[in-house]
């Protein structure tokens, strides 16, 4: 069965979100080092959250980087049509979804209304992607065609 138009998009966002974690990762990983640099140089009286804050970025950058190989095997997996593919981006469309959802609710309690159109777009892409994921077609398309022998049968 051809791959479903919407798939290759996921997939490509996928592998976008996998860049944009790379340079993240890069970022916090220089940032980490300069100030661990400085503080073991003493340019900032070796003050202790200094380091606390190097070792932080060098943490945020491994972070940042499994965020990435996880983005780019997610975006392989939807491209070869892998059954887990859909199914972990559903689930992580859905935790996406619980989080814009305390979004929302934190930008009504706050008026912070740039952050409530920010919550309310990326609930909508959220619930797409699991609405779009659950359809019959996606899933038949992720069943490789078992479906389709099965139901003409």
């Amino acid at each position: 069965m051809q791959r479903p138009t919407g798939v290759t998009i996921l997939a490509v966002l996928n592998f976008i979100a996998a860049a944009f974690c790379a340079l993240f990762a890069l970022g916090a990983g220089a940032i980490g080092a300069i100030v661990g640099a400085s503080a073991a140089a003493g340019a900032q009286s070796r003050s202790p959250l200094a380091m606390i804050a190097g070792l932080g970025g060098a943490m945020a950058a491994v972070v940042f980087l499994l965020c990435a190989a996880l983005s780019i095997v997610v975006g392989i997996g939807l491209l070869k049509l892998l059954n887990w593919a859909r199914i972990l981006t559903i689930v992580l469309a859905a935790i996406g979804l619980v989080f814009g959802l305390l979004g929302i609710v934190s930008g009504l309690a706050h008026l912070i209304i740039p952050a409530l159109i920010t919550q309310l777009i990326a609930v909508a892409i959220c619930a797409w992607i699991v609405l779009y994921l659950l359809k019959p077609h996606v899933k038949q398309a992720f069943a490789g065609g078992q479906s389709a022998t099965s139901a003409t049968a």
